[in-house]
């Protein structure tokens, strides 16, 4: 049976994949924090699977810490598996590589999206930490050492933290809110629409960039509205003209979260897979507030 290794097993994505996948691999996983690389054994190992990451920290951190983790950790264990004679590496990366919105920027052609050759160019630490990995690996690949780069927007589901949970928390709370009327795009992945387009990298064996978003965009508006109704709350949703002026001026990075469009195209993704995506961004929505029926297969 094909023998994977995966780092952060215990995040929110690699707890999902090993509950999902584990009988269709021999999965072992490894901690950076926990486990000694020096004894690290990766002989007979088919592909490594590396989640780990310092994720975006709304306090900050520094560039260094971000070098150490996103770069440095990266680049050694991707180049033990190669001396290992491991064949496959799949990292798994962000849309911050590219910036943080797709409103309005000359390096987009008519639509005004992200896709699989856009040019990068990151705004913060962490989307320049992993840039800079991205590059690296693909320095390392060869005709026997394939690189696979995953890059995903904002992952939900059940379990999700951050911002998704926080708005979560924000509805259940609160009847009026003003986020009405707002006309915004942004991508999102459902965790099962993610972990199958990781597990199609795997089994195709496929090299490159793949971008992973769930169908259809929604607006912040659509998305509390989802919210909502999954949560059999009444929300009412009002737009109030000076609350929009006032974020925009105090809180500028929440505007362009709230206001602003990150839309991505991931077509070519899905011909070179041949994917398609098990779960509509509605079917997300109500897995994420109610749970991920165990019926669903792949």
């Amino acid at each position: 049976m094909y023998k994977l290794l995966i780092t952060g097993s215990n995040g929110f994505i690699g707890s999902y994949f090993l509950h999902k996948y584990s009988n269709n691999y021999v999965i072992n996983t490894f901690s950076f924090l926990n486990d000694d690389f020096k004894i690290l054994d990766l002989n007979a190992t088919n592909a490594v699977i590396h989640l780990s990451a310092l994720v975006h920290q709304m306090g900050g951190a520094s560039a260094e810490e971000y070098e150490r983790v996103n770069v440095i950790q990266t680049l050694r264990l991707a180049n033990k598996a190669k001396e290992s004679g491991v064949g496959h590496f799949i990292f798994m990366s962000s849309v911050k590589v590219y910036g943080e919105e797709t409103d309005g920027l000359s390096r987009f052609s008519g639509d005004n999206k992200y896709n699989e050759y856009t040019e990068c160019e990151p705004e913060d630490e962490y989307g320049r930490s992993k840039l800079r990995a991205e590059q690296e690996l693909q320095k390392l690949q060869d005709e026997n050492f394939k690189v696979s780069i995953i890059r995903t927007p904002i992952v939900y589901g059940s379990g999700v933290k951050a911002n998704i949970k926080n708005l979560i928390n924000l509805v259940q709370r609160v009847s009026f809110l003003p986020f009405g009327n707002i006309n915004n795009k942004r991508s999102m992945v459902y965790i099962g629409n993610l972990c199958h387009l990781l597990d199609a990298v795997i089994q195709n064996k496929k090299d490159g960039v793949f971008l992973a978003s769930d169908d259809t965009p929604l607006s912040t508006t659509k998305l509390i509205s989802l919210i909502a109704k999954e949560l059999d709350k009444k929300v009412y949703l009002v737009k109030i003209p000076f609350f929009v002026t006032l974020l925009k001026l105090v809180k500028p990075t929440f505007y362009k979260r709230l206001y602003g469009s990150l839309e991505v195209d991931n077509t070519l993704t899905k011909q070179k897979l041949n994917l398609v995506n098990p779960y509509s961004v509605e079917e997300g929505i109500h897995a994420m507030i109610h749970g991920e029926k165990e019926t669903q297969s792949f």
